[in-house]
């Protein structure tokens, strides 16, 4: 059975995986992506079992007869989060005045290209009036290198991304969210995709992930949804 998984539910699916040969009976194999090219690759024609996205991409994939419909459940909420270099001064961003003193004080700042907080942070930029002034201090990188690794190796001052995908990063240490009137909180769903093979049993392991993943989300930077 495959999986096609969001790199914001990574880390808790990495500590589930030993367990989900139990409720589906057989091998199961996960495929890691940003939401935006999985559910482009999905829409192409990939193949798979279960897709963990956003709940959007789910109901996009539902509406386009991608995913079986009713298949949909809710794995996780998860919020945006700032981090730097472990042992740099952490920038006070508690307000949207501070992140926007925070930024602009900043050499570079890194956000991702295709994920969901990549894409949502332009508008926060746009929102605090500085969109002009930060585009040469934009890190934007090629193929999905996790923002927490630019920022552990020193190409950027800042970065943003999902808090779930900066805490398993190494040589980091998160500032904290995005202040309350500029956050984005994203729902991560699972859904049955249409060419599964064995639907009954996707359905069943989607049930064991929704159960097994709850101890895990408050360590991995996750609410329950």
């Amino acid at each position: 059975m495959e999986i096609l998984c969001t790199n914001g539910l990574k880390s808790v699916m990495t500590e589930l995986a030993p367990t989900l040969r139990r409720p589906s009976g057989s091998e199961v194999v996960l495929t890691w992506g940003s939401t935006v090219a999985l559910a482009k690759e999905i829409a192409a024609g990939a193949s798979g079992d279960v897709a963990i996205l956003t709940r959007e991409a789910i109901d996009d994939l539902v509406a386009d007869g991608k995913a079986v419909t009713g298949s949909r459940v809710d794995l996780a909420r998860s919020g945006i989060g700032v981090a730097v270099r472990k042992g740099a001064r952490k920038p006070d961003i508690s307000s949207p005045d501070a992140l926007r003193h925070a930024l602009l004080a900043a050499n570079t700042v890194a956000h991702s290209k295709t994920g969901q907080s990549g894409i949502y942070f332009p508008t926060v930029l746009e929102r605090l009036g500085i969109s002009e002034q930060m585009k040469p201090k934009l890190v934007v990188p090629e193929g999905g290198v996790p923002i927490g690794e630019i920022v552990a190796s020193g190409g950027a001052e800042i970065g943003i991304q999902q808090i779930s995908e900066l805490m398993p990063v190494e040589g980091i240490d998160i500032a904290g969210p995005l202040p309350a009137p500029l956050q984005k909180i994203t729902v991560f769903s699972a859904g049955v995709l249409s060419t599964a093979k064995d639907a009954k049993g996707a359905q069943s392991l989607i049930a064991f992930i929704s159960t097994a993943s709850r101890p895990l989300l408050a360590a991995k930077g996750l609410e329950a949804p």
